[in-house]
C-alpha cells in the first residue's frame, strides 16, 4: 500500500470541509510571506546601478570569494575524510562498544562551531592554558587553517550520520556476492558499497558545504575574512547596496552548491535497489579492532573533551576578564534566549501545520511547491537573511519592526521552520487513512475526525519539530546580532561580546548552558534513530 493510500485523500485529513481552495491559498501565502523579504536585497542592490559589476569584479571581492570557496572545499573534504571512515567503523567494523562510539562521535554536531572556535582560540597560543599545562609554548590556532580544522570537527557528523544511514540500509548480500567473486575487502567496498552509499555521502557533504559557507561566528573568531564577515563589515559601514549585492552573490554560490549535490545524487538508481538482507556486511578487523578505536577517540578528544575542559577551566579557575567588572553575565540573557526561541518554536508550528498538512495530503504540484518554497529561507545564510530583514523593516515600518523582538522571531521562523515542516509532514504521511474513514462513518465531521484521529497521531512530529526549531534558534548568532532590540542580550550575543573583549572567562557559564541545551538536539536525533 502506497503512502497516499495510507493517509487517504486530502479532504479526509483537512480540518475544514469545503474550503480546500482557501486552505491551499493560505498555505501558499504563508510560504511566500516567509521568503518575500529576500526581495529587498534585489531592491537595495539595484541602487548601485553600473557600479555593481565593478564591485563584483574588484580584487578584494574576488579574493574573498576564492577564500570562501576554498574553505568550503577543504572543510567538505575533511568532513568526508572523517565522517565516512567513522560511519564504516560504527556500522560494519567489529570494534568494541560500537553504540558508545556512535553516540560519542555524533555529539559534536550538538556543539555550536563558534564555541569550538572560542575554546580553541583561548586554549592554544603561548599564554594559553594548554601551553601552561604542558610547559611548552604552543602556536595560536587561527586563520584559514584554524577555521578549517574547527569547522571540520563540528560538521563531519553531517556526513557521518547520512553515510551511517546509507550503510544501515545496504544489502549485505551484494557485498557477500562480490567477495565470492574474489573481490578483496577494499575492492568490494569501492565497487559495491561506495556506489550504494554515495547519495548519502553527497547529502552529508551538501550540509557541510552549506554550513561552512553560511557560518559567521567561527571565521570571525579565527580572524578569517570570508563572505559572511565581508558582508557584515560592509553592512556595519552603512554600505547597504554593496552588502545586498554581496548577499545575492552568496545566495548564487549556495545555488551552485545545491546544483552540484543534485547532480551527484541524481544518479542513485543503484542505491537501495535491492530489498534483500538489510544491514551492512560485518567487517572483522581481528587484532586491529582495538587500534581502530583510536580514530573515534581522537576525534572526540578534539571536538568534545577539549572545549568542555576549557569551559570547565574558565568556570573553576577563572580566566581573562574575571578581574574586570565591565562585562558581567546575567541569567536574564538566558531567559531572553529561551523566550525568543520558544516564540519561534510556537510560531513555526502554527505556520508549518497548514503547509505540511497540505503537502502530505494533497498530491499536486502546487502543494509540493508550497512545501519547498520555505526551504529557500533555510538555505539562506543567517547574515544574508538578517540584512534583508533590516532593509525590509526600515523601508516598511521602521518604528514598528526595526530592531524588534517580532522581527527577530520572524527571522528564526524563516530560517528554521522547514525543520518543523519536515517533521510534521513525515508524521502526517504515516497516518492510516482508514482510521479517519472509520471516524467519519461514526458521524464525525471532517474537523472532528482531524481532531480525534489525525492530530493525536501527528503530535510527536509536532513536538519534535518544535524542539528542533527551539534548539537551533538558541544557537543562531548572526541574525540575533543584527536584529535584536537595543539592550536585548542573549547567550550567543554575550559570548560574542566576551570574545570581542578578550574576556574568555566571562563566557564560561553561557557556553556551558549552550552546550547542554544544544545537546538536547542530539538526543532528539538519536531518539528518532532508536524509534526507526
Amino acid at each position: 500500500m502506497s503512502v497516499r493510500e495510507r493517509v487517504g485523500p486530502a479532504s479526509d485529513l483537512l480540518p475544514e470541509s469545503g474550503v480546500d481552495a482557501v486552505y491551499a491559498a493560505l498555505a501558499t501565502l504563508l510560504a511566500l510571506v516567509l521568503v518575500a523579504p529576500l526581495a529587498w536585497l534585489v531592491v537595495d542592490a539595484s541602487t548601485l546601478g553600473g557600479e555593481a559589476v565593478d564591485f563584483l569584479v574588484a580584487s578584494e571581492t574576488v579574493a574573498v570569494l576564492v577564500r570562501s570557496v576554498a574553505l568550503v572545499a577543504v572543510v567538505t573534504a575533511g568532513g568526508i575524510a572523517i565522517g565516512v571512515p567513522l560511519a564504516v567503523l560504527t556500522v560494519q567494523a567489529s570494534i568494541p562498544f560500537r553504540r558508545f562510539w556512535t553516540v560519542l562521535v555524533a555529539l559534536p554536531l550538538a556543539v555550536p562551531s563558534y564555541l569550538g572556535a572560542f575554546a580553541a582560540l583561548s586554549a592554544f597560543g603561548p599564554t594559553g592554558p594548554l601551553s601552561e599545562a604542558l610547559g611548552v609554548p604552543l602556536p595560536a590556532v587561527e586563520g584559514f587553517v584554524g577555521a578549517s580544522v574547527v569547522l571540520t570537527l563540528y560538521t563531519y557528523p553531517y556526513v557521518f550520520l547520512t553515510t551511517r544511514a546509507s550503510l544501515l540500509s545496504l544489502d549485505a548480500s551484494l557485498v557477500e556476492a562480490a567477495r565470492t567473486l574474489n573481490c578483496g575487502r577494499l575492492a568490494a567496498f569501492r565497487r559495491v558499497t561506495l556506489p550504494q552509499i554515495l547519495p548519502g555521502i553527497a547529502a552529508g557533504a551538501l550540509l557541510v558545504a552549506l554550513y561552512t559557507l553560511a557560518d559567521f561566528g567561527t571565521p570571525n573568531f579565527m580572524n578569517l575574512e570570508v563572505y559572511t564577515q565581508f558582508i557584515y563589515s560592509r553592512h556595519k559601514a552603512h554600505m547597504g547596496g554593496y552588502a545586498a549585492l554581496l548577499s545575492l552573490q552568496l545566495i548564487a554560490v549556495t545555488g551552485v552548491i545545491l546544483a552540484a549535490e543534485s547532480a551527484i545524487g541524481a544518479d542513485d538508481s543503484g542505491a537501495y535497489a535491492s530489498r534483500g538482507n538489510r544491514g551492512a556486511a560485518e567487517l572483522d578487523l581481528g587484532a586491529w579492532r582495538y587500534p581502530a578505536m583510536v580514530l573515534p577517540a581522537l576525534v572526540a578528544l578534539a571536538a568534545l573533551v577539549l572545549p568542555v575542559g576549557i569551559f570547565a577551566f574558565w568556570l573553576l579557575r577563572g580566566g581573562p576578564g574575571y578581574e574586570f567588572a565591565r562585562l558581567t553575565f546575567s541569567w536574564a540573557y538566558g531567559w531572553n534566549s529561551v523566550k525568543v526561541s520558544l516564540m519561534a518554536a510556537v510560531a513555526s508550528i502554527l505556520v508549518a501545520l497548514p503547509i505540511a498538512l497540505r503537502s502530505a495530503t494533497a498530491n499536486s504540484k502546487l502543494s509540493s511547491l508550497t512545501a519547498r518554497i520555505p526551504y529557500v529561507g533555510y538555505a539562506t545564510p543567517g547574515i544574508v537573511l538578517a540584512i534583508a530583514l533590516v532593509s525590509f523593516s526600515l523601508d516598511l515600518a521602521p518604528e514598528l519592526l526595526y530592531k524588534s523582538v517580532p522581527l527577530l522571531v520572524f527571522a528564526y521562523v524563516v530560517r528554521f521552520m522547514p525543520q518543523a515542516i519536515g517533521s510534521i509532514q513525515a508524521s502526517t504521511m504515516q497516518v492510516d487513512g482508514r482510521l479517519v474513514e472509520a471516524a467519519r462513518t461514526l458521524g464525525r465531521s471532517r474537523f472532528g475526525a482531524f481532531r480525534a484521529v489525525t492530530f493525536p497521531l501527528i503530535v510527536p512530529g509536532i513536538v519534535t519539530g518544535a524542539a528542533l526549531v527551539f534548539l537551533t534558534s538558541m544557537k543562531e548568532l548572526p541574525a540575533t546580532l543584527l536584529l535584536r532590540p537595543l539592550g536585548f542580550d542573549t547567550l550567543v550575543t554575550f559570548i560574542w561580546r566576551a570574545e570581542e573583549a578578550g574576556m574568555y572567562g566571562q563566557a564560561a557559564v553561557p557556553a556551558f548552558v549552550l552546550v547542554v541545551v544544544s545537546g538536547l538536539s542530539m538526543a532528539v536525533l538519536l531518539a528518532q534513530e532508536d524509534d526507526g
